[in-house]
């Protein structure tokens, strides 16, 4: 297991609450660490052993991650769905572990409802970001910027499946 708790020198207000909200309505999708005890300050979670996504990527073949940025996604296009804005997508470095090729979303204590969420399109610009294409091309994984840009921004005006599917098309 792993144990979440306050801080005694954040001055952060309901951060352990709000996160143990919604890793235990997110369980029910299957995104985050799965919830198994919530207390007074402080909740319990699965210990998820693998490694953040960069690690992951640079280990890795291009199928598994591939699929694992496709998985990724999913689970952006899910919270998106659901109103829900995670926050620190475009720079994910310590909020996606990968344990044996799935990924697991970490890290919603600054996670609250939104009418326009970014969760795919945060998502987007990470993986356009010079240090994940350096990866990703060293990996035989082609990027197109410009393409991505573009898909991203009929994506955030327009939230359909048929959108998103066209930005996962590009991986």
């Amino acid at each position: 297991v792993a144990i979440k708790a306050k801080n005694p020198k954040s001055e952060a207000f309901g951060r352990i609450e709000n996160e143990s909200k919604w890793l235990k309505k997110l369980n029910k999708r299957n995104i985050g660490p799965k919830l198994l005890f919530i207390g007074d300050d402080y909740f319990f979670y699965k210990y998820i052993d693998g490694g953040f996504i960069i690690d992951y990527f640079e280990k890795s073949n291009k199928r598994d991650i591939k699929k694992v940025i496709r998985e990724v996604f999913n689970q952006m296009f899910v919270l998106d769905n659901l109103k829900i804005d995670k926050e620190e997508m475009h720079h994910p470095l310590k909020h996606i572990i990968i344990s044996k090729n799935k990924p697991y979303l970490v890290d919603f204590e600054r996670a609250h409802y939104s009418s326009s969420p970014k969760n795919v399109t945060q998502f987007c610009q990470f993986i356009i970001s010079k240090n994940a294409v350096s990866i990703l091309k060293n990996k035989r994984i082609a990027v197109n910027m410009a393409k991505i840009i573009s898909l991203a921004k009929v994506y955030k005006k327009n939230q359909t499946i048929k959108n998103f599917k066209k930005i996962t098309e590009m991986i």
